[in-house]
């Protein structure tokens, strides 16, 4: 059966709302013989489209080589090209130049689908682009599929790892026609039709991941069972089907288990000690904060871990705070301390805005509101620091004589890590005057002679 005809046909089974009267496409093309058999088959099927070439400067004149390939394609279409340095982004990053080409590939792919989004939504009857959705299209092949797959499994992965690539991702308006076709009928395509291509030398390297499963691997595997790579495509239709009954349980489950507070999430941990899919739970909570799939039995360990211990990915923690376990950002080292003049009458902070008042007669003294507080002006210094508090901080709590450590009386409080974390204290002439939203110092504490105080109010974000 002719390709163009079976590439019709998968069209209109994954992708049959789209139309050439409805949509316009942007094809990622490398010069390969995928791209290019792609590019041939949306052109015949009547769609209208741009190219997008991507030039990592990995393979020197190989790399200019592909490039003016691409823009000589006679195809009436506009043709964007980008260089990257993706060695440099690479190493900046610590990332492998693999996953950097990744990165850089498909940030620059949605800032064009974005701007022609802009276009077609602005666009008036009788233009281009008016009333087209802007489709990403990449020529992503079954053969993919397979590698893809066995990756995942390699490297750890849950049920949705092995359903492999998707055909259609909505969140970024990206499509892959080709994933139904086997490379060697992307071949013989190319081939019967005259169409030229380039041939990239690196993909016979085995120094990538990838083709060390296409180039080794898979064909060791072909020796043992011949059908491997058929089994396999077979294998992610099951899974796919599983997977949609897998993620509405699992769906359903973790809103019973996972709690959001504020910038937070908590976990009881009674809960998931007594669950007999504890390790699925686990993996499903974490990967949706960047944990790895080696990381999950280390969660698990927090379970029985002492108060307080964590794990952290490279944006989130996970914090044991006894009976729950709190998944909260990793707090950056910014805006940690600021100075506040005698005329400063407001100051924003990371954790709201603080009022500064020199008023005669207060109504609250003796209030247990710990958002506003009075201080004696006559003991202030200025300028006054709002910082973070830090370890080995102390103070002599209101009411008290002797003086004690921040750690001590956040315990007291029964205050968690992340609560902790997230207090500022005022300090006048390097002593802490107010542990901010909690208590004032007893040294700056006001007396029943005072004539004027200073009121100082704690206004929420």
């Amino acid at each position: 059966m002719d390709l163009s005809f079976q590439f019709s046909a998968n069209w209109e089974k994954h992708f049959a709302k789209w139309n050439p009267n409805n949509c316009y496409l942007v094809l990622a093309v490398s010069g390969g013989v995928d791209s290019i058999v792609m590019t041939h088959l949306i052109a015949k099927a009547g769609f209208k489209f741009s190219i997008a070439h991507c030039n990592f400067q990995l393979r020197g004149e190989d790399s200019e080589r592909d490039e003016m390939f691409v823009k000589s394609l006679s195809y009436t279409a506009s043709i964007y090209c980008k260089k990257f340095n993706c060695s440099e982004y690479a190493e900046k990053n610590k990332m492998a130049i693999q996953e950097a080409a990744r990165v850089l590939r498909y940030d620059w792919f949605r800032s064009i689908v974005e701007e022609l989004q802009e276009t077609a939504k602005n666009a008036k009857p009788g233009e281009p682009l008016f009333q087209k959705e802007i489709l990403l299209v990449t020529a992503h092949h079954a053969d993919d599929n397979i590698e893809t797959v066995l990756m995942n499994f390699f490297r750890g992965t849950g049920i949705l790892g092995l359903k492999g690539i998707m055909p259609f991702q909505k969140e970024q308006a990206l499509i892959r026609p080709l994933l139904g076709f086997r490379k060697k009928q992307l071949i013989q395509y190319a081939i019967e039709n005259a169409l030229p291509f380039v041939e990239d030398v690196s993909n016979a390297s085995d120094k990538y991941t990838r083709n060390f499963f296409r180039n080794q691997l898979i064909p060791q595997v072909k020796t043992i069972y011949p059908q491997v790579e058929e089994n396999i495509l077979q294998n992610i239709e099951r899974m796919r089907d599983v997977a949609t009954i897998y993620q509405e349980s699992i769906t359903a489950l973790l809103k019973k288990i996972v709690e959001k507070k504020g910038e937070e999430w908590h976990i009881p941990v009674l809960k998931l000690k007594q669950s007999n899919i504890q390790s699925t739970i686990v993996w499903e909570i974490a990967k949706q904060f960047g944990f790895s799939a080696n990381q999950v039995l280390e969660i698990i360990k927090l379970l029985d871990a002492d108060n307080g211990s964590y794990i952290s990915s490279p944006k989130m923690r996970i914090i044991k705070n006894r009976k729950w376990l709190i998944i909260a950002t990793l707090e950056e080292e910014k805006a940690l301390h600021m100075m506040i003049e005698k005329e400063d009458k407001k100051i924003k902070f990371q954790s709201g805005t603080m009022q500064f008042n020199l008023i005669d007669k207060p109504t609250n003294i003796f209030s247990s509101d710990t958002k506003t507080v009075c201080l004696n002006p006559l003991l202030i210094q200025y300028p006054l620091i709002l910082r973070k508090a830090k370890t080995g901080d102390y103070f002599y709590p209101l009411g008290m004589q002797k003086k004690k450590k921040l750690s001590r009386f956040f315990m007291d409080l029964k205050m968690s890590k992340t609560e902790k974390e997230s207090v500022w204290v005022l300090e006048s002439n390097k002593k802490i005057v107010w542990v901010v939203g909690c208590r004032i110092d007893d040294r700056f504490k006001v007396l029943p002679d005072s004539k004027s105080y200073l009121q100082i109010e704690l206004l929420p974000v």
